[in-house]
C-alpha cells in the first residue's frame, strides 16, 4: 500500500476517534472569514480546551461512517471546520454561537452531542446554557438556600425570645 493512502487512513482514523471521544462536536462553514477572524476564533476555542480543525470532506465523511454518524455526510460539503471538545459539552457551541452573532460569515451547520446527532436549533439551545462552573454555582446556591433560610429563622426566633425575656 502506498505511503499516501496509509497517511489518509491514519487521518480518517484520527477524525473517527475524535468524533467518538468528544463530548460535543460542532461543524461550521467558515467561508467569508478573513485570516484575522479565523485566528481570533481559534484562540478563543483553544483557551476553552476545544480543538478546531479543517479536514478534507471525503476523509471526514469516511470517519463519520466509521463512527456510526453517517447523518453528517450531507453536511460535509463546502469549506467545513470541526470543533471537538472532550471535556466541556457547552464550550464549542457557546463560543461558536457567540462568534457567529458577531461575524455573519460563520455559519453553524450542526453537531454531535455525546454521540448523537444535534440540529442547528439544539446547538443554539446548548449555547444558551451556562458553562460547567455556572451550573455548579447554581446547584450550590440551590443547595445552600434551605440552610440559609433555616439560619435566618433560628436567628429570628432567638432574637424574639431575647426580647420577650428582657
Amino acid at each position: 500500500m502506498s505511503k499516501v493512502i496509509e497517511q489518509k487512513k491514519q487521518v480518517v482514523q484520527e477524525i473517527a476517534d475524535k468524533l467518538r471521544e468528544s463530548q460535543s462536536t460542532v461543524l461550521v462553514d467558515y467561508r467569508g472569514l478573513d485570516v484575522a477572524e479565523v485566528t481570533q476564533l481559534r484562540k478563543e476555542l483553544r483557551e476553552a480546551g476545544v480543538e478546531f480543525k479543517v479536514y478534507k470532506n471525503t476523509m471526514a465523511r469516511r470517519a463519520a461512517e466509521d463512527a456510526n454518524l453517517g447523518e453528517l455526510n450531507e453536511l460535509l460539503v463546502g469549506p467545513t471546520a470541526i470543533a471537538f471538545s472532550k471535556e466541556d459539552v457547552v464550550a464549542p457551541a457557546k463560543i461558536l454561537n457567540n462568534f457567529a452573532k458577531e461575524h455573519e460569515a460563520l455559519e453553524i451547520k450542526a453537531g454531535v452531542i455525546e454521540g448523537k446527532m444535534a440540529s442547528l436549533e439544539q446547538i443554539k439551545e446548548l449555547a444558551n446554557l451556562p458553562n460547567y462552573e455556572g451550573m455548579v454555582s447554581m446547584l450550590l446556591s440551590v443547595l445552600q438556600a434551605p440552610m440559609r433560610n433555616f439560619a435566618y429563622a433560628t436567628k429570628a426566633i432567638a432574637e424574639q425570645k431575647e426580647e420577650q425575656g428582657a
